[in-house]
């Protein structure tokens, strides 16, 4: 009995630690997909509480996995750990049966699996928490009250202060379609072993007031132009694919006409891409930093853009900053926040193949790396070609 409790216990709490780690590194991404629920179930109100709240469970996955390991304060985390796990039953549950969300981000970005994978994970995470539940009282300290003590105190700040350092300066481990050496083209492209979903096609009539379907291939006998009126036509999914989606959507510059210029910043041979929302006001420094940058970047002919979701906003902002002149572009939101986990957040392009990435807090890094670049050639501007070419009348009306 001894043996298989310390079992449960070890296997249980390496497996909350290793889930609170995974997702520490990126307590953006657990925040954005809190907001994918509240979303779906109306839940609006709670947005500005995802970050707080990720933050939070994080760093609660990874203190109680410890306080498991160690016997610290069992009878409360046995408790805490038995309601947690009861939550995340029913919300890998409802993703499960309803597909909404298709991910439940269960262990983040760097560890995507599939809503069953996740249910049953936690179904039995679920039994194992119960047992230890049960046996809570034979589970002894493994170390004296006052080391317990110390030892969780410091598993603690070490908790809340990765993740502090991740939202300042980016996720320590990058496992986001964006990541270093990643080109943007190629990720914007279908996955070659993807299987797309299989659709039929449904018409809808109305037969004497009352709706009817069916499908090419299953006309009713008694069809007729008198006896039926059409309505509408339905695509339905009777099996779905997997694979299909492009790990790279959205990615796209607009001019405030509606102009697209992403097929230009992709084909450039470098570029300087800076991703940016209103809210770097706030942020210090940073545009004496990028300036560096900018600087650095037009000392090698290497084009600059800037891309935000908040457009009129930041165009305000870098007039103050004497940055009105640099290429501001729009870009989705949804989007920015996967291509951007800090704001500022600063590529260095090559033909679309991201060469490095910097937050805004150390982006001046990347004057180092533009240093080594020979210079581009100087764009030559396209002269237009006269229609008709010059006659000798034409040229006598010209007045010197």
């Amino acid at each position: 009995m001894k043996v298989l409790l310390n079992f449960v216990r070890i296997f249980v709490g390496v497996l909350f630690i290793f889930s609170g780690l995974v997702k520490a590194n990126d307590p953006l991404g657990l925040s954005y997909k809190m907001q994918e629920f509240f979303e779906i179930w109306g839940w609006h109100g709670l947005n500005d509480w995802t970050l707080l709240s990720s933050v939070l469970m994080n760093a609660f996955e990874i203190i109680a996995g410890f306080a498991l390991l160690v016997g610290w304060r069992i009878k409360l985390f046995s408790w805490l750990l038995l309601l947690l796990i009861v939550f995340f039953t029913y919300l890998t549950g409802y993703t499960y049966f309803t597909g909404k969300p298709k991910n439940c981000g269960c262990f983040g970005d760097c560890l995507p699996i599939t809503s069953q994978t996740s249910f049953l994970k936690d179904v039995v995470l679920l039994v194992l928490l119960a047992y230890i539940f049960y046996y809570r009282n034979k589970i002894k300290p493994l170390f004296s009250n006052g080391l317990n003590t110390g030892f969780m105190l410091l598993i603690t700040l070490i908790s809340f202060g990765m993740q502090w350092w991740a939202l300042q300066y980016g996720p320590f481990v990058d496992c986001l379609p964006y990541k270093k050496g990643n080109n943007i083209t190629e990720k914007m492209k279908m996955p070659s072993n993807a299987i797309q979903d299989s659709i039929a096609i449904y018409f809808v009539y109305d037969k004497q007031g009352q709706r009817v379907e069916f499908t090419a291939d299953k006309f009713p006998a008694d069809f007729s132009d008198s006896l039926y009126t059409y309505v509408d036509r339905v695509d339905k999914v009777i099996k779905e694919g997997s694979n299909n989606v492009a790990p790279i959507s959205g990615f796209a510059l607009t001019t405030p006409d509606g102009e697209d210029v992403t097929a230009t910043l992709l084909q450039d041979k470098y570029a300087v891409l800076l991703f940016a929302e209103a809210r770097i006001a706030k942020a210090k420094d940073w545009a004496a930093k990028f300036k560096t940058v900018y600087e650095a970047a037009k000392q090698k002919n290497i084009p600059v853009y800037i891309a935000s979701s908040s457009y009129t906003e930041l165009k305000q902002q870098l007039a103050q900053h004497g940055l009105q002149d640099i290429p501001l572009y729009n870009f989705d939101n949804t989007a920015f926040r996967t291509a951007a986990r800090t704001s500022p957040t600063l590529y260095l392009l090559n033909e679309g193949t991201i060469v490095n990435k910097w937050s805004g807090k150390r982006m001046d890094a990347a004057v180092d790396v533009l240093q080594p670049i020979a210079a581009l050639p100087v764009p030559v501007p396209v002269i237009p070609v006269a229609d008709t070419i010059p006659t000798t009348d034409t040229l006598q009306n010209v007045q010197p």
